[in-house]
């Protein structure tokens, strides 16, 4: 265990504009770490598949009226398995999306956004937080990352990213072979064959011992919905810290 704080908290990239949540686990983290030092890291989880998690709700400039956008996706299987690090974004989203922005946020946002060079979902939004300051002094850790998955335990409960249909998609491992969801109780079996550690990220209930191979922290700051569903007793090394209250937390920080 690190000599000197660990100050963690995980998120999916949520937004081009991220959620008032994540912005809220930041403002806690810094909180925290002006009272105890150490480092902040934030364990991003571009792994996910779920294309809702890029949703973005702004409210309109003058009338206050909420506007959910989200990123165009190149074609209907990235949208539904890809994982959001290969989720490529068509060309002319961005300009398409630059020219409604001005109605919910402030110029210089505006030009921020037109800036991002990126060709995916997860790049686009990290380097947007990047441009906000969120990132600051902060250690960005990706679940895609492949250094990553090579550290972390092995565990039963998880996805693996397979080649479908000209794509790479993220399969559920599911009685003994790989699954894609396909809504309800609804799934579409893949074809077993062989896949390698790098290829493997946990579920949302393993997620907790798989991040904490590799980071070692020592303070995770969770919302509401995290602290109902971490399995605590997978690291009870950690100090676990709620996140700081905050209105509208579905809306996008800007």
């Amino acid at each position: 265990m690190s000599a000197s704080p660990v100050i963690c908290f995980g998120q999916q990239p949520c937004g081009f504009f991220p959620r008032r949540f994540l912005f809220a686990k930041f403002e806690t983290a810094r909180r925290l770490q002006s009272e105890i030092g150490g480092e902040i890291v934030y364990f991003c989880h571009d792994s996910d598949h779920d294309a809702r998690e890029t949703q973005t709700i702004l409210r309109h400039r003058k009338t206050n009226e909420p506007a959910t956008l989200n990123f165009a996706f190149e074609n209907k299987v990235q949208r539904k398995w890809s994982p959001l690090f290969l989720k490529r974004i068509p060309a002319g989203w961005q300009a398409n999306t630059a020219r409604q922005l001005g109605a919910y946020v402030e110029p210089r946002w505006v030009e921020a956004f037109k800036q991002v060079a990126a060709t995916n979902a997860a790049d686009f939004c990290l380097e947007m937080y990047r441009r906000m300051g969120l990132l600051e002094g902060v250690r960005v850790v990706r679940s895609s990352d492949p250094a990553v998955r090579r550290a972390a335990c092995e565990v039963a409960d998880f996805f693996v990213d397979l080649p479908y249909a000209g794509e790479v998609v993220r399969a559920r491992w599911l009685d003994g072979g790989p699954k894609l969801h396909e809504g309800g109780e609804s799934y579409l079996s893949l074809p077993t064959m062989e896949f390698a550690k790098e290829q493997v990220t946990p579920t949302r209930d393993t997620r907790l011992r798989w991040m904490q191979t590799v980071l070692q922290c020592t303070h995770y700051i969770a919302g509401a919905g995290e602290q109902a569903y971490l399995r605590k007793e997978d690291a009870p090394e950690i100090t676990f810290v709620n996140r700081d209250p905050i209105d509208r937390s579905d809306e996008a920080y800007h």
